[in-house]
């Protein structure tokens, strides 16, 4: 079956001190992509493919600006721009569309680097940066106090500071109108000063100028404050790694040369390059960039060791692993790029609105500056003064605005907090769930069994779990490792026993100090083995609890019994209290039998379904779809089909790339009291977006009318319009401090 995956788990076992630790990693036998084939091919066929930093991009709409103008020329097959990682990627059929393409976005007022070396030399001071809105501002200062002693000259100074920063507007409008942007921003800015200098109105042309700069700087600076969080990603890989050659020799290349197979050596306080494999030493490493996890995490060789994590304490050397472009961090990255196509409803909305509401107002101007004159013996001047204002005041950026400025706030804010969401749409979603169905293992509990009782029934106790750790030494199995660990824990010596074999679905046996032991799962004990009545009491005593038992033999004699508990995770009681005083409710879906079950959900006060299958699952979940949005949290394949089902799915970060890539969220961090402030979260981003619209359109509304009453002037219009577009950003901005509140 198409995209059928299986789960198999592959443990590490090593010595931390006197302990062992396993690290289990699921991986996938044959995993759908996701990827369609079609577009692949489409893609090939197309020639030429590149991807370029752009610079100088402020706000979503010069992305969709600058995708309308590349696909006008001839010969590009698409443009795609990602606002969030600054990135453009373009399909064209030859090789000598680079420089066209880069000439006609250097016109829509945009640079392209084609690395990250590369945008270095651009990166500029304040001054540099802001240097027309300081000329600007100063000229507009000069023709001010020239004014006050000559007005003819006053005025003369006001037109020409005008011009002087009207040109590269005028310019950028007539360019975006080539290119299938009639109705921009720069069209209506153009038009109202050239009008107001055609009035006589130069001080108001000035002034209109400079807040409609001002008013783009504000813009830049919120988009580079919502970036910044990917952008900091983005640097965790290095520029150049150090490839050791087949001859051993040690050589200095570009990351960006790297390829699968590859023998990398990195030194303390330096950052992978790729996903690699330890190599011959067991070494730490920081990974909180990625996880969140402040502590040094201790890797063994064989192990996978992520993009962009510190090595802790000695010079090591791994093997690429991973394919140009296809690292822990681009996959995220790549993540929050496919977000943009995830648009929230709501902005989808406005999108299509702002398309046909600019050229609406812009005829309802015209009629305002043509009708009374014609029809009602007005002045022209007057009513095309008028209608200038009205443009000022319809301008739709603060509408438009509102809400890609609210979800890129947002969506930044969750990141810092660990909370990676798809989208503007998964953003939305979120604020409206109602249910949150959890599995259980490994995403409200650790995911890592630990010995919890030890009951003997014959004999010494230390020597019951000497001879069970013996038969488990070597074994990799989670369970066994857990065993050897509370053995090691106890100063007790452990040897590996002799002739050890596995019962397939049943246990362990082998030899130990001329002994026969065997470690038997409570329900698979073998037909002519029998507990007494006691035995079995306690066995279903410590069950009730949510242990997971085996039954120790020695020479066919039960003598005792083991119990393991994979434990909760620490904050998921806290975790589900902060959903209950939020009115969300939650219910746990498992497979587990229903007494372990029921323990775990008594503990954290929790409803609960046991005993289910994947399709259980989803069954469940559309069950509770049905009557209220239900986002699903798991970590493993078996959830991905139910998360897909629920109205939003949030993986956990450790859990399988199936769970992640099927998922609208994913907790990097992996700490779940972060799931209510990620819904949290959203309902703040909700609101912000109310206010936002709510502002830009009452706003406008006030104005229009005072506008064609006669009591609002261009100063006011430009005030209205660039105060509006500053007021929305700004209170978008606030996202970018979310807290939630504490219960």
């Amino acid at each position: 079956m198409a995209g059928q995956s299986c789960n198999r788990e592959e443990p590490h076992l090593h010595l931390v001190g006197n302990k062992v630790e396993s690290k289990s990693k699921r991986t996938c036998c044959s995993v759908n992509s996701g990827h369609d084939e079609g577009e692949s091919l489409a893609r090939a066929r197309s020639g030429h493919t590149q991807s370029w930093t752009v610079l100088g991009m402020d706000c979503p709409s010069c992305a969709q600006k600058l995708e309308k103008a590349l696909m006008s020329l001839k010969g590009v097959v698409s443009a795609k721009v990602m606002f969030a990682t600054e990135k453009l990627i373009v399909h064209f059929e030859s090789s000598n569309m680079v420089d066209k393409i880069e000439a006609k976005a250097m016109e829509t007022g945009v640079r392209l680097a084609k690395n990250k070396s590369a945008t270095k030399h651009v990166e500029q001071s304040f001054i540099r940066q802001n240097l027309s809105v300081i000329v600007i501002a100063l000229m507009m200062l000069l023709s001010f106090l020239i004014s006050q002693y000559f007005v003819a000259w006053g005025s003369i100074a006001f037109t020409l500071t005008t011009i002087l920063g009207l040109l590269p507007i005028v310019k950028k409008a007539l360019t975006l109108a080539r290119s299938g942007t009639p109705f921009s921003i720069e069209t209506l800015m153009s038009v109202a000063a050239i009008g107001a200098l055609y009035l006589g109105a130069t001080a108001e042309a000035g002034m209109v100028l400079l807040l409609f700069l001002i008013g783009e700087r504000l813009e830049g600076y919120a988009a580079q404050r919502a970036r910044s969080g990917v952008k900091a990603l983005m640097d965790l890989v290095p520029e150049e790694a150090t490839v050791i050659k087949k001859n051993g020799t040690k050589v200095k290349v570009s990351v960006a040369s790297l390829v699968k197979g590859d023998v990398i050596e990195v030194a303390p306080g330096a950052r992978l390059p790729a996903d690699a494999q330890l190599l011959d030493i067991i070494a730490s490493f920081d990974e909180s960039a990625l996880t969140g996890e402040s502590v040094p995490v201790e890797h063994v060789p064989g192990d996978k060791i992520m993009a962009g994590s510190l090595v802790a304490d000695k010079v090591v050397r791994l093997r690429i692993i991973s394919a140009q472009g296809e690292n822990a961090i681009d996959r995220i990255l790549h993540l929050i790029e496919d977000a943009q196509s995830r648009k929230a409803p709501l902005e989808r909305f406005l999108d299509t609105f702002s398309r046909w509401y600019t050229p609406a107002m812009i005829m309802l101007a015209a009629l305002v500056i043509v009708i009374p004159p014609l029809f009602f013996a007005q002045l022209w001047s007057e009513w095309l003064y008028r209608g200038l204002t009205l443009l000022l005041i319809a301008c739709p950026c603060a509408l438009v605005i509102s809400t890609p400025a609210a979800i890129t706030s947002g969506l930044a804010a969750g990141a810092r907090r660990g909370a990676l969401i798809k989208g503007g749409a998964a953003l939305e979603q979120l604020g409206h769930i109602k249910t949150v169905a959890f599995d259980k293992t490994g995403t409200l509990t650790q995911g890592q069994p630990m010995v919890t009782d030890l009951v003997c029934w014959k004999g010494e106790e230390q020597r019951l779990l000497r001879q069970a750790a013996a038969v488990e030494m070597g074994s990799l199995h989670p369970l066994a490792v857990a065993v050897v660990n509370a053995a090691l824990d106890k100063g007790i010596e452990v040897k590996e026993a002799a002739f050890r074999e596995a019962l397939p679905g049943r246990g362990i046996q082998g030899t130990v100090e001329g002994e026969l032991i065997q470690l038997y799962a409570a329900n698979r004990l073998p037909s002519q083995i029998t507990l007494s009545a006691v035995q079995q009491s306690e066995a279903i005593a410590l069950e009730e609890q949510g242990k997971t038992l085996v039954i120790v033999l020695r020479d066919g004699v039960p003598i005792g019994m083991i119990a393991w508990r994979d434990n909760l995770r620490e904050d998921a009681k806290g975790a589900i209290l902060a959903l209950k005083n939020m009115g969300i409710n939650s219910v746990m879906l498992t497979g587990d039998n229903p007494r372990a079950a029921a323990a775990i959900a008594a503990e954290i006060d929790i409803d609960f379904q046991a005993g289910l299958l994947p399709a259980d699952k989803v069954f469940a979940v559309e069950k509770a779809n049905a009557k209220a949005n239900v986002a699903m949290v798991g970590d493993g394949i078996n959830d991905a089909p139910a998360m897909k089902t629920a109205s939003i799915g949030i993986a956990m970060g450790g859990g399988t790339d199936v769970a992640l890539e099927t998922a609208d969220a994913a907790l990097t961090h992996n700490r779940l009291i972060e799931l209510p402030a990620m819904i949290a979260l959203s309902q703040a981003t909700l609101r912000n977006i109310r206010q936002n619209i709510t502002l830009a359109l009452g706003l406008k509304a006030v104005f229009l009318v005072t506008t064609l009453l006669g009591f609002t002037g261009l100063w006011l219009a430009i005030l209205a319009d660039s105060g509006a577009t500053a007021l929305v950003t700004l209170n978008a901005l606030r996202l970018l401090g979310f807290k939630a509140k504490q219960n």
